[in-house]
This record gives structure tokens, C-alpha cells and sequence, in this order.
């Protein structure tokens, strides 16, 4: 993906969204969201991470979760209101975007994914659901650690 994403693929075969309230202010969400170091200690399903530099445009990650090793690159970065990355695994190309909103000392947080590829049109029903609950659990985990700070 050569350009800039400047929202998921709203076309992809598989296209996932979800959102929560989190007690505490964005750049409190943020901080947690981009250690990315941290994931395997808080969000279910990530079991490694390596991030190879800065939060910051450019910047390549690579984690375990489910069948496979994902490479991504870290492809917009606006804190503390956005961050998005794109994503390799098994045959599937992800675009995932993260939204963050201040409201009355909360933050929300909208989250959503595009998966495209072969695999994806091909296991296009299995994927939306591993889809959606990974959103939903991703959301989940992040309030639970946020808060729980």
C-alpha cells in the first residue's frame, strides 16, 4: 500500500467497526493504545509484539495474535485523535483506524478494520465474525486498562 490511507476500504470484503466510553481523557487512552510494547499484557489474543522505532508514520511493528505473525505500518499519526496502520498476514491486507473524541471528561473511542485480499473473499464470512469480536474485545480490553489506572 503505497499511499496513505485516508479511512478503511469501505469495499473490502470484510469491513469492521465498533466503539466504547472510556473514563479517563484521550491522551490517557492514547498512552495506552500506543505502547505498543504493552499489548501482550493487556489486550487478549496479542501473545508478541516487536515495534522497530517511534510512534510515528513509517514506523514497522510486528505481533503474534491468532494463527499468525501481522507486519504493520504505522501509516498516520495525530495525537491524540488519531492513529492508523495498515496490516499483513496470511493473505490479507488490513487498513485499521483508531478515533479518539474528548467528551465530558471521557473519551470516545470508535474503532474500525478493512480486510481485503484472496483470503478475505474467500473466508469472508469467518473473518467478519473474528472481525467483530476482536474489535469488541480490543475495545474492552482498552477501558479495562485505562481504567483500571
Amino acid at each position: 500500500m503505497s499511499e496513505t490511507p485516508t479511512g478503511i476500504n469501505e469495499s473490502a470484503p470484510v469491513v469492521g467497526r465498533s466503539e466504547i466510553e472510556i473514563a479517563a481523557p484521550p491522551d490517557a487512552v492514547w498512552d495506552v493504545l500506543t505502547a505498543f510494547d504493552r499489548w501482550p499484557n493487556w489486550l487478549r489474543g496479542v501473545k508478541s509484539m516487536s515495534i522497530e522505532g517511534p510512534v510515528a508514520a513509517g514506523t514497522v511493528f510486528r505481533w503474534k495474535a491468532g494463527p499468525g505473525t501481522i507486519t504493520s505500518a504505522i501509516q498516520r499519526v495525530e495525537r491524540p485523535r488519531l492513529i492508523a496502520w495498515t496490516g499483513r498476514t496470511l493473505g490479507i491486507n488490513a487498513i485499521h483506524f483508531w478515533h479518539f473524541e474528548a467528551s465530558d471528561g471521557a473519551t470516545f473511542v470508535r474503532t474500525e478494520e478493512s480486510y481485503e485480499g484472496l483470503v478475505a473473499r474467500l473466508l469472508r464470512r469467518s473473518l467478519q465474525k473474528t472481525l467483530d469480536r476482536a474489535l469488541d474485545d480490543g475495545l474492552q480490553d482498552l477501558k479495562a486498562e485505562v481504567e483500571g489506572r
